[in-house]
């Protein structure tokens, strides 16, 4: 267990929490919004440190690589549901259903195709590509945007929506000429 992957599980651990601060947030405990601001805030941070902590010492393990990209799916995943199904957030703060369902769907993409791919050829060669690092890079600070209540937050809304869709294109192009190669 080095350091990169205890960060990895640290930002797993504040998931729950985060999800509980919007779960309080209301009018009348208006400052539960700062500190689910300040907890993504984290979680996004730890998300940048724990990859260049592992390369940069050469601590690449097979539990990171399969942990990081669970703690950014559980964490954008949750935030982008807690913000658009909570009943107490203001509804110019919600995220739009359509929305939620493009980021759900390719998640479910990527890790339905990752297991079809691993059953078929015994592993998964698919690495994170510039259009997924991208789509993580806008869904999280359209989280911030929103938690931050930036009057514009519809402007980092759609980018994070148009880029999950291009990169969830880019992981089934990927995912099926791998499952098309011959061994």
């Amino acid at each position: 267990m080095n350091l990169a992957n205890k960060i990895t599980i640290f930002r797993i651990l504040l998931v729950p929490f985060f999800i509980a601060s919007v779960l309080y947030y209301g009018e009348a405990r208006h400052y539960f919004r700062f500190i689910a601001l300040g907890l993504f805030a984290l979680a996004s941070l730890t998300d940048a440190i724990d990859g260049g902590i592992a390369r940069s010492r050469g601590q690449v393990t097979e539990l990171g690589v399969v942990l990081d990209p669970v703690a950014d799916k559980l964490l954008i995943a949750s935030a982008f549901i807690s913000l658009s199904v909570i009943k107490n957030i203001p509804p110019d703060l919600r995220i739009p259903a359509w929305v939620v369902l493009i980021v759900l769907t390719r998640d479910i993409i990527i890790v339905l195709g990752s297991g079809i791919i691993y059953f078929l050829k015994g592993n998964v060669a698919i690495k994170p590509s510039f259009l997924g690092k991208a789509t993580t890079f806008f869904q999280m600070v359209a989280i911030m945007a929103l938690l931050a209540v930036f009057r514009y937050h519809k402007f980092f809304i759609y980018p994070a929506a148009f880029f999950t869709t291009l990169s969830g294109i880019d992981y089934i192009w990927r995912g099926s000429r791998q499952l098309n190669e011959v061994q």
